[in-house]
């Protein structure tokens, strides 16, 4: 967006100093050749400033993603307009749990999530992972062991809203499918925010139970480091592991100081008051490892076949946390109905 700015303003600097010495007829013929290329050079220099305007308009309007999908490697990205590196990058490769990373800043600039911490070698980005499933733990556990890739497909390519989608088996030790989730997720713009939105549906391939747990889920991890100044807080105001760490909330904002931009990136995570456990208990861990899991408050179960779905919608930006602004998002997509 930089660029074209940038761009643009030449354009119009080279418009002004290209004014000819001396008023031309109508006639090209009786214009000097210098007179008669620099008219060219003005009319073509006048065009692309028409169209890039018209782009930088459309592009300040509308926020279009493009989506760009790798099949062989796993790997699918979305493209924002205007910059330069992908700000979101799902991973969906056979052998490995799916995961979104890196996710960025609306910029592009800041790197916002984070794969493989020193302090948790199993977090991966933004991911699902449940604990306990039948006696198998796939919340430390990503490989092929537990996860059997089915799927990974675009459902909407181009928009302002673009979206795709990944399922996965969960298995035991056998090899046999317990749980098939399917995460359908998309991505849109509003305000400077990206509003990252999730739905997880979970299907039973043979009698499932999930044990209670103080984590499972949805889980979000941010590259923190020690000493880093950052903060989670939640609707209530409470702050971090010490007073947000398994209590119940609309909402949970993480923001941090991120490498390659000024102001702190955050992630909110909201909750959808049709979920299970509404308002959701949270694992809020001493890293600023946030997700909200219905396992806090016990056990839970599926019968083959039986299927359980949960919402939420994660909204990426820069800058101070307004929490007024996230409450009045949050109300918003409390209102928006399941399809």
């Amino acid at each position: 967006m930089r660029l074209i700015r940038s761009f643009v303003a030449i354009c119009i600097a080279s418009l002004l100093q290209l004014e000819p010495e001396q008023k031309p007829d109508r006639s090209p013929l009786s214009v000097s050749p210098r007179l008669y290329t620099i008219s060219l050079m003005k009319k073509a220099l006048l065009t692309s400033f028409c169209i890039l305007s018209a782009f930088v308009s459309a592009e300040i309007r509308g926020q279009p993603f493009e989506v760009q999908l790798d099949g062989d490697s796993g790997v699918l990205k979305v493209l924002k307009a205007g910059v330069r590196f992908p700000v979101v990058v799902q991973n969906a490769k056979k052998g490995m749990r799916p995961y979104l990373h890196p996710v960025r800043t609306p910029d592009g600039n800041g790197v916002i999530t984070e794969i493989h911490p020193d302090h948790h070698l199993h977090q991966t980005g933004i991911y699902w992972g449940l604990k306990k499933v039948n006696d198998r733990d796939f919340f430390m556990n990503y490989s092929g062991d537990y996860y059997r890739h089915q799927s990974l497909r675009i459902i909407k390519k181009t928009g302002d809203t673009v979206a795709w989608e990944t399922v996965y088996d969960l298995i035991d030790e056998r090899g046999d499918g317990i749980l098939r989730e399917t995460q359908t997720w998309s991505l849109s713009a509003e305000d400077g925010f990206l509003l990252l939105d999730l739905e997880w549906q979970g299907k039973g391939l043979t009698e499932v139970k999930v044990e209670k747990f103080f984590v499972g889920g949805l889980f979000l991890r941010m590259p923190w480091s020690k000493g880093i100044a950052g903060a989670a807080i939640n609707s209530a105001g409470q702050k971090n592991s010490d007073e947000a760490d398994g209590r119940r909330a609309d909402w949970v904002d993480v923001g941090m100081a991120i490498s390659g931009i000024e102001d702190w990136g955050h992630i909110a995570i909201l909750d959808h008051p049709a979920n299970v456990a509404s308002s959701t208990p949270w694992r809020v861990d001493t890293q600023l490892g946030v997700g909200p899991s219905r396992q806090i408050l016990g056990d839970w179960s599926l019968g083959k076949d039986e299927t359980t779905v949960e919402r939420y919608r994660l909204v990426v930006y820069a800058g101070d946390l307004d929490r007024k602004k996230i409450a009045e998002l949050w109300k918003s997509y409390s209102s928006e109905s399941r399809n």
